[in-house]
């Protein structure tokens, strides 16, 4: 096998490998892509992202999303807003229809280069986060440790939102990897834990299925934004502050949310063949 060219991008610190396999078909699976996104043998990465010819003619490509463990999922904001920048310096316009597991999502190139994503029409309903029985999705009775009380929500991936009185003293790694792994979520879940500051700022800590804890999660913003909307604890528009710095989200009447926020280039090379074997 040739040398694959990919590009180090990130957005807020949730960085990804990007590879364009559009006019070159690759295929990569768990294990070249645990052998990528491992941080001390191959580049190092929170996804492994592959640009795709899309399926549907509505759409400019299609993008799919391995975790670091090889697992292949649904949806990534932050990804998505990465490839709508690449996107946008290829063809000159603003605009983009990215295509995922998870549905078409428009992306749009803002002045300054930060990029709104809609990441589509968001989810409560116990058989769409998906849940393995029927439960009240804005209260679930399940936990562990200081974690108590969350809201499911699906906003192209599952994700469990815990409300606490001070994020930054909850050990996420210690607990949120028994609320990941619940029985009541078939197809395991992101877990956040959320605390609600004054100005009605939400600052988010985040543990993501297959990966662990992460300096940004696109997808567990809009969960927490619209799931304290859902609450009553904020409006429907509202600042997440997460680890690697601020997203805005909002949650439109039509129960599509709005994502915007930065992202980065860090560097460019090609994975060496050895990598690949």
């Amino acid at each position: 096998m040739e040398p694959v060219p990919f590009i180090k991008m990130h957005g807020l610190g949730n960085d990804f490998v990007v590879v364009d396999a559009r006019s070159r078909p690759i295929r990569f699976d768990g294990r070249r892509a645990r052998a990528i996104a491992d941080r001390r043998t191959g580049v190092g990465c929170d996804q492994l992202i592959v640009i795709e010819p899309p399926a549907s003619d509505l759409a400019d490509v299609f993008m799919r999303i391995h975790n670091a463990d090889g697992g292949e999922v649904e949806a990534c904001g932050n990804a998505t807003r990465c490839v709508a920048s690449l996107l946008a310096d290829e063809t000159g316009r603003r605009q983009a229809i990215i295509e995922t597991a998870a549905g078409l999502l428009d992306a749009e190139v803002h002045d300054g280069g930060e990029v709104a994503v809609d990441m589509g029409r968001i989810s409560f309903d116990w058989r769409d986060i998906p849940l393995s029985q029927p439960a009240n999705t804005l209260h679930l009775e399940i936990g562990a440790g200081p974690l108590r009380d969350p809201v499911a929500v699906n906003v192209g991936n599952p994700h469990a939102v815990f409300f606490v009185d001070d994020t930054e003293a909850i050990p996420l790694d210690v607990h949120a990897p028994a609320i990941e792994r619940n029985a009541l979520f078939p197809e395991r879940a992101n877990v956040s834990a959320a605390e609600i500051r004054n100005g009605g700022h939400i600052r988010l800590r985040v543990w993501e299925r297959g990966v662990g804890i992460t300096r940004a999660c696109g997808t567990a913003a809009c969960a927490a934004a619209a799931a304290a909307a859902r609450r009553g604890l904020t409006g429907r528009k509202v600042d997440v502050i997460l680890d690697g710095g601020p997203l805005r989200i909002e949650w439109l009447k039509d129960d599509h949310v709005l994502m915007t926020g930065p992202v980065a280039t860090s560097f460019a090379g090609t994975l060496d063949p050895t990598l690949l074997a």
